[in-house]
């Protein structure tokens, strides 16, 4: 029970990584918030997790758009209404899109930043700035990806994307540590969720693939044998949370069965 009476918000938490995760910080005694731009994802969620016997009163699910200032603020103001505070942090919710360099649209450059980049860092100044004030401190997790450590010459937008949550990490870290909240971030690999899947159809259309190729390859390209799992990220998630890792400060840890080493 490394989490006993902390609250955590998880962004993008409706599905995938989120949610497990969440699955994680219940079983460690959080109380969670699924929060997710898809509201009847959300809804599904947490009729899940309480026919897995989570009570209700350990649980909340709200509608965020972290494009939105004015959605992170409302998300905020619920939270701390319903459970006096925010403990834990996860900045999960991200987008992926994937064109040559030289096919790149406005359009996908600023659906990605927004989401990726200025969504992640206004949802975490608005957790930080109530962290701040209530003064108990609290931790941030970012979730960037092993994109962010390298270029590709299909997925430009969405590296540099994931490359910009690494920096924010870092500096977000050292400007809230004096404040007693810890930010770190998680850089996972590839990961077979459903998104993959569409991830797999656009290789297909840019590399002249057969559907399901590319997504085999790069899975036995992993050192560890196999792509990750929702649940291969919820033991780090749990980690940073938790004050265990308290001397930690403005970290990115790869969580990705070897494929990227630093």
């Amino acid at each position: 029970m490394k989490l006993n009476d902390k609250v955590g918000v998880i962004t993008g938490g409706a599905r995938g990584i989120g949610l497990a995760i969440a699955r994680r910080y219940l079983a460690e005694g959080a109380a969670v918030v699924i929060a997710d731009i898809d509201r009847s994802a959300v809804d599904e969620a947490l009729t899940g997790l309480k026919g897995e016997g989570i009570p209700a009163e350990r649980l909340l699910g709200v509608h965020l758009d972290v494009a939105d200032r004015d959605s992170i603020d409302a998300m905020v103001a619920d939270v701390t209404e319903r459970f006096g505070g925010i403990d834990i942090l996860v900045n999960n919710a991200a987008v992926f899109d994937m064109q040559p360099v030289l096919e790149v649209t406005e359009a996908s450059y600023d659906r990605q930043f927004d989401v990726n980049v200025k969504g992640l860092f206004f949802t975490l100044q608005a957790v930080a700035k109530a962290m701040v004030a209530r003064g108990r401190g609290g931790r941030i997790i970012n979730m960037s990806s092993q994109a962010g450590r390298r270029g590709e010459s299909l997925v430009s937008m969405y590296c540099a994307s994931k490359a910009a949550v690494i920096s924010l990490t870092q500096s977000c870290g050292l400007a809230l540590i004096e404040h007693g909240v810890n930010v770190n971030g998680i850089a996972p690999g590839v990961v077979d969720t459903p998104m993959w899947d569409e991830v797999d159809a656009l290789f297909a259309r840019y590399e002249n693939r057969p559907l399901g190729e590319k997504k085999r390859l790069v899975g036995e390209a992993v050192p560890y044998g196999r792509m990750g799992r929702p649940g291969d990220y919820t033991g780090a998630a749990v980690f940073l949370a938790c004050d265990d890792s308290d001397y930690i400060v403005a970290q990115t840890l790869n969580v990705d069965g070897g494929n990227w080493m630093s």
